[in-house]
């Protein structure tokens, strides 16, 4: 070690002169200071030599206002919940009960009933074994008495319960849990995987590029580049929020307009929606945008229909990329300047896929919680397939086809609610490479209200479970390599389609609250707060500022695990609510810069006459019509809130688990039962996301 070359203390005996001062003060609020030597005044003070009686006394006063302030705003929500379960399940106030139309959901709802009517007739036992100091469950070395030591008939009923449970019951529940335990290990090896794949890729900083610039004005002049023919398609279906939105960004698109076609593919019932979006592809067309209006009379098939009717056209045949954007998308000018180039010199790339944006991502919890599941799903699960494989789902929108590829694969077929996924599939299966561009983003919203939320998310898992029934012939009579055979069935499939929704609902809905009933069998704390911790830690990396939304995320992602579970189960026996569609009801909610957008385009409108390019007197009229048609307000709907009894039935159960687990002492299992619980219990009252009742 060094020797230390301090020449302070010896420099301070050397010029130190005077005598100690000693100062006092009369008032007997302030402490006496000691300054011994030029230099001690500005030495540390020990804390507790500058506090007198009175200045403890206001800290504890602080601390006490502080408490006081927490225990209020505690018992404040405790209120506010009890007066909303008051109000939404008691009385009904503002209210529907959520409808079961097919079999499976009333199935699984009785089976949940069955567990909880289960658990509280155990609890009761538990209890009064509790009160009489029958504590078996105490000991890990269980001890069973003999018929001598029977204290009566409830102690008799009881001791018969801890032989059945330890003989019967816990054997078949410690196999199904360590079944369980070993599927969210792999599925958590997967996300690692994931997860070391996106920080090489961040690493190596690997992504797709274009070589140079296609688009300047020299390049252009001197290799005699040409724009591709573009066809740009917007499917939608009653979408009165957002239609005007995205068919203005969509004809701001810079690119020639002699080479891009847009169709705007309304399959709306609603005769008041259709012309209003009649008038506003009317408007742009006025304005020299190639812009045509399709309705189709017969609408079957949903989306996959209406696609598949679009590309039906006769002109279609001379395009050879098609853009295809849902109705709550805003593409930005130049998307397809970021993506089209990507094909050229590439003539096995089928898909150019963008990235999501959300301009509604802060509006309440649930949407917070929405962009943390996108986020991890674009930036590592898309970006590290792509990159690696080739190979990932279609999103449905925000992406550029080639055309060829579409047809080399079948085109839009309508035997799934998951026509993206099903395209995407067998076009892999012909061959065709894919790309995401993690850096091409395109403004979209996410629903804000449970409702949509919860029916979007039934069809994204009913949906690929419909698709590997029908599909798995084709993945094993494919040409494709055996690696990518495993890893479209195994991976792509089984692991995050099937397993993941099978084990967290299994897991952590029903074996977890009956292992506090069945204490042989209990769950290790690494299993349900460590790894669902650490995995959660990892979803929030691509989207770190939502990092104090951890525990919410960890338990909401647990409740929407019966949702999931369902879904799952309906799309893979087939049952009646697997091909049941319903278009997620968007806000209209729009960025900063699209209002500025659409305020100098009304401020255009005003200063500038408008010229009908070719208007008969009758297109005049018509255009009148719907111009007062677009004017006239929305008729008014009633909105209200919905009570899931799934949810509730599994609150109930978590909650009583929790009260056996405090019996036991159980800490960590003790407050995950309790939370989870508290949770199942606002999503079954639909206290998250937009609440609709007034």
């Amino acid at each position: 070690m060094a020797p230390r070359l301090d020449f302070s203390d010896l420099w301070g005996k050397d010029t130190r002169k005077g005598t100690p001062v000693v100062v006092t003060m009369e008032n007997p609020n302030y402490s006496v200071v000691e300054i011994d030597g030029p230099d001690s005044a500005f030495r540390p003070v020990e804390k507790s030599r500058g506090k007198n009686a009175k200045q403890v006394t206001w800290v504890l006063l602080l601390k006490a206002h502080r408490a006081v302030g927490c225990v209020a705003w505690l018992a404040t929500v405790l209120w506010a919940l009890l007066g909303t379960i008051k109000k939404r399940l008691i009385f009904r106030q503002g209210v529907a009960m959520e409808s079961e139309k097919t079999g499976k959901g009333k199935l699984l709802f009785r089976i949940i009933k069955v567990f909880l009517v289960t658990s509280l007739a155990i609890l009761s036992f538990e209890v009064v074994a509790y009160l009489k100091g029958w504590h078996y469950f105490r000991n890990p070395n269980l001890h069973i008495p003999r018929t001598s030591d029977f204290q009566g008939l409830l102690h008799m009923v009881y001791v018969a319960w801890l032989t059945l449970r330890a003989d019967y019951i816990a054997p078949l529940i410690q196999a199904l849990s360590k079944f369980c335990v070993a599927l969210f290990l792999i599925q958590s090896a997967d996300r690692m995987v994931l997860c070391l794949g996106c920080l090489w890729i961040k690493y190596k900083k690997i992504k797709p590029r274009i070589d140079g610039d296609p688009f300047k004005l020299e390049d252009v002049e001197g290799s005699g580049y040409e724009y591709p023919m573009v066809l740009v398609q917007i499917p939608m279906c009653n979408e009165r929020e957002v239609y005007e939105q995205s068919i203005s960004a969509v004809c701001q698109i810079d690119w020639p307009k002699d080479r891009l076609l847009i169709q705007v593919l309304d399959d709306s019932d609603d005769e008041s929606i259709q012309c209003l979006i009649k008038a506003e592809v009317y408007n742009w067309r006025q304005q020299g945008i190639n812009i045509v209006y399709r309705h189709r009379l017969v609408r079957t098939g949903y989306k996959a229909g209406n696609l598949k009717s679009a590309m039906s056209c006769d002109y279609v045949k001379n395009y050879e990329f098609v853009a295809i954007f849902d109705a709550d998308f805003q593409p930005n000018p130049d998307f397809l300047k970021q993506t089209v180039p990507h094909f050229q010199g590439n003539p096995d790339l089928g898909l150019v896929q963008a990235r999501w944006a959300f301009v509604n991502k802060d509006e309440n919890l649930l949407t917070r919680l929405q962009n943390i599941n996108l986020c991890f799903h674009f930036e590592v699960e898309q970006q590290v397939n792509g990159v690696f494989l080739n190979f990932f789902g279609f999103n449905g929108t925000a992406g550029v086809w080639r055309i060829k590829a579409l047809e080399d694969s079948g085109g839009w077929l309508e035997r799934t609610t998951v026509e993206d996924m099903d395209i995407a599939v067998r076009a892999h299966l012909n061959g065709w490479k894919f790309i995401f561009l993690n850096d091409v983003k395109v403004l979209c919203e996410v629903p804000e209200s449970y409702e949509a939320y919860r029916k979007q998310q039934h069809r994204w898992h009913s949906g690929p479970m419909q698709l590997f029934r029908l599909c798995l012939p084709a993945v094993i009579t494919s040409k494709i390599s055996i690696w990518k055979k495993a890893n479209m069935l195994l991976l792509f499939f089984l692991l995050r389609k099937l397993i993941l929704p099978f084990y967290s609902f299994t897991l952590f809905c029903i074996i977890l609250p009956l292992t506090m009933f069945v204490p042989e069998a209990e769950l290790p704390v690494w299993v349900i707060c460590y790894v669902p911790v650490f995995m959660s830690f990892l979803n929030i990396l691509p989207a770190p500022k939502s990092f104090p939304f951890i525990v919410p995320y960890l338990l909401f992602e647990n409740t929407m695990s019966v949702t999931k579970f369902n879904a799952m189960v309906s799309g893979l026996f087939q049952l009646g609510s697997s091909y049941e569609w319903i278009v997620t009801k968007k806000a209209g909610r729009a960025s900063e810069s699209d209002l500025l957008a659409a305020a100098e385009r009304d401020l255009k409108t005003v200063n500038q006459p408008l010229i009908h390019r070719g208007a008969s007197e009758s297109e005049l009229s018509e255009l009148n019509r719907l111009k007062e048609q677009k004017e006239s307000p929305p008729p008014a709907v009633k909105k209200i809130n919905k009570i899931y009894r799934k949810e509730l039935t599994l609150a109930f159960l978590l909650l009583t688990a929790s009260v056996r687990s405090l019996l036991a002492s159980q800490g960590v299992h003790f407050y995950f039962l309790l939370f989870q619980g508290v949770t199942f219990l606002l999503v079954g009252l639909d206290l998250i996301g937009e609440q609709m009742s007034q």
